[in-house]
């Protein structure tokens, strides 16, 4: 039978592959001393500092990746669920081990060097999500209309509605060569390459999670963080509402709504890199009172190897400690044993009759590293559209 179909949108995405505009004073000023933050997280004088931490740091990005997308999870239950604990039979936790598992092939491309290609992003959205309780679409570019609102039927009042499915290859393929630029700003690049992203929604589901590891790929590539990405997503997610209207800005508000988008951007960067290096320092203090409390153990004891390597995996079963620090299975059962004597380390059920240990007070501390970048200094209720001007 035939049909009556009417199609209308107030707003698709220009290409953008040779995009070139001029930006006011301010919000340069917000991009350099955007990139400049994160220029300061990767010095190399921090490497040590961060350099077992920075896992936790991309695991902090997936879990509020994820939160923003309703996924909630704390990060002991993602420590147990990486370790293999009953968690990791749980659809949520497995959903965000698909983030991280996404994210980390993102950095590897970038490390890399190469430009980033369809297939790759292809790849990408398939890693994400094949860990969903509902992995269909994934790796594929979506044939049907979709858009974002409350109405699972009709796009009439939808917040917005990307372009048509016969569209999406060629902006996709349009995003691809600017992202793979090498003349722009990288946080400028990074900004642009998500909100556009966004715009297209390219994939049935998904998009937010794969537009926000973008973000880190473009910056690790672009060589602005060879070391370590700020969680932005933290910023992005405590302030959800002002993360959305900045993104329809970027969609409906032309150049202004560009300019708007950068500034709220290069903010959320800041702050997470900022918050991150002041993480880098609380955890060294952290190992120093381990070290004390466990008698200062020799330095090439395995007690040793096991506290530098914790703010990597702060959920350990003998196996994963052994694999962390290269000893034997027996030198790391010690070390453990040493630890949990010392209260580094806290004996718990992994499940199915294994023993597992956890570090408590880095959990504690990745936390309250969450919950600090969760709620902007001074403030009990986040308001993000004053934050940029603050």
């Amino acid at each position: 039978m035939p049909r009556y179909e009417t199609r209308r949108w107030e707003a698709s995405p220009d290409d953008i592959a040779g995009l070139d505009v001029a930006l006011p004073a301010t919000v340069t000023a917000r991009i350099s001393e955007a990139e400049r933050a994160i220029q300061s997280l990767n010095q190399p004088f921090l490497a040590h500092q961060l350099g077992a931490l920075a896992p936790r740091l991309l695991r902090a990005e997936s879990v509020a990746s994820s939160w923003i997308e309703g996924l909630q999870i704390s990060q002991r239950r993602l420590a147990r669920a990486e370790a293999g604990g009953d968690e990791a039979r749980d659809d949520t936790a497995r959903a965000v081990l698909g983030n991280i598992a996404a994210m980390e092939w993102l950095v590897g491309l970038a490390d890399g060097g190469r430009p980033l290609r369809r297939k790759d992003l292809l790849g990408v959205h398939k890693t994400l999500m094949d860990l969903t309780p509902d992995p269909s679409g994934a790796g594929e570019l979506r044939a049907k209309q979709n858009w974002i609102g409350s109405n699972p039927y009709s796009p009439a009042d939808a917040d917005h509605v990307p372009p048509p499915p016969e569209y999406v290859a060629g902006l996709i393929d349009d995003l691809l060569r600017f992202l793979n630029r090498d003349d722009l700003s990288p946080v400028f690049q990074a900004a642009v390459a998500h909100a556009q992203f966004e715009a297209i929604h390219p994939f049935a589901d998904g998009n937010g999670r794969t537009g926000r590891a973008l973000v880190h790929f473009i910056l690790r590539r672009r060589g602005l963080a060879p070391r370590f990405v700020p969680p932005v997503s933290l910023v992005l997610a405590t302030h959800k509402d002002a993360y959305i209207r900045g993104l329809d800005r970027y969609n409906t508000g032309g150049t202004a709504g560009l300019i708007d988008w950068l500034d709220v951007f290069g903010w959320a960067i800041q702050k997470a890199a900022r918050r991150s290096e002041r993480l880098a320092d609380e955890v060294v203090k952290l190992q120093a009172s381990w070290r004390e409390r466990a008698g200062n153990p020799r330095t090439d004891s395995s007690a040793e190897a096991l506290i530098g390597a914790l703010p990597a995996r702060p959920f350990l079963t003998s196996a994963t400690a052994a694999e962390l620090t290269g000893r034997s299975l027996q030198a790391s059962n010690v070390a453990l044993t040493e630890l949990e004597a010392a209260g580094v380390l806290k004996s718990v059920s992994a499940g199915q009759r294994r023993r597992a240990f956890e570090a408590p007070e880095l959990l504690a501390l990745l936390n309250a590293f969450e919950r600090d970048l969760a709620v902007p200094e001074g403030e009990s209720k986040p308001e993000f559209e004053k934050a940029p001007n603050s």
